[in-house]
């Protein structure tokens, strides 16, 4: 397909899709003249996954370079070039080093994923970014006195491994290692706005059931 019709079948604009092109996000199409490249459903593909990325995941353009780059890389293998690619995905602020409150979460994650067998491995570890959001978390939690110890985050752990299994179930339906890893990078960033949406949905619903009229389950009175 040509420029034009790249532009059509994915809703980005021409200039859009040349400015993706210049900033190497997307592969050079194949040359046809000097002025003319013909595109095929790989780069409908890929321009999709930069879309995702950049309006819906608000990953800058040099993020998602990285990005695409940990995807084509063949000398990793597959975990690794998942785990390479997630790692450059954008995160939270790195844990305050100075904050004792720090040293206390790292303890806390440390022994949270130790319960739960989890071992360090390529896309987390301590050095991580996942890592750190978590200990930075944990160590916010903590200096406002609200509940973080292992005990309270387990639950929250176990959901996230149940999720973990789902996600992997879904990339699992594409066929090749090439569109599982981008399948993979694309629903981390997608689906964490549909993980949002549903706590808090779940959140009212189960408010609705605890605290709400009786007539929707609310909390019984002494005499009933």
């Amino acid at each position: 397909m040509r420029l034009a019709e790249l532009s059509t079948r994915s809703g980005v604009s021409t200039a859009t899709i040349k400015y993706y092109l210049r900033e190497g996000l997307l592969p050079p199409g194949r040359r046809v003249s000097a002025t003319q490249a013909e595109y095929d459903e790989k780069h409908l593909q890929r321009l999709r996954l930069v879309r995702a990325l950049i309006q819906v995941g608000r990953v800058p353009i040099a993020s998602a370079r990285e990005v695409l780059t940990a995807l084509e890389d063949d000398s990793l293998d597959h975990n690794s070039r998942l785990g390479v690619a997630v790692w450059a995905l954008p995160h939270g602020p790195e844990p305050a080093a100075d904050d004792p409150a720090t040293q206390t979460a790292r303890h806390t994650v440390d022994a949270l994923l130790e319960r739960l067998g989890w071992q360090y491995g390529q896309g987390y570890g301590p050095d991580s970014p996942a890592y750190g959001m978590l200990v930075t978390a944990v160590a916010t939690l903590a200096r406002l006195g609200y509940p973080c110890a292992v005990e309270d985050l387990a639950p929250y752990a176990r959901s996230a491994g149940q999720l973990a299994v789902s996600d992997l179930d879904l990339v699992e339906r594409y066929e090749s290692p090439d569109e599982q890893l981008e399948a993979a990078i694309a629903l981390t960033v997608l689906y964490e706005p549909v993980l949002l949406s549903l706590r808090r949905l779940a959140q009212a619903e189960e408010s609705n059931r605890r605290y709400g009229p009786k007539s929707s389950g609310g909390p019984k009175t002494p005499e009933e």
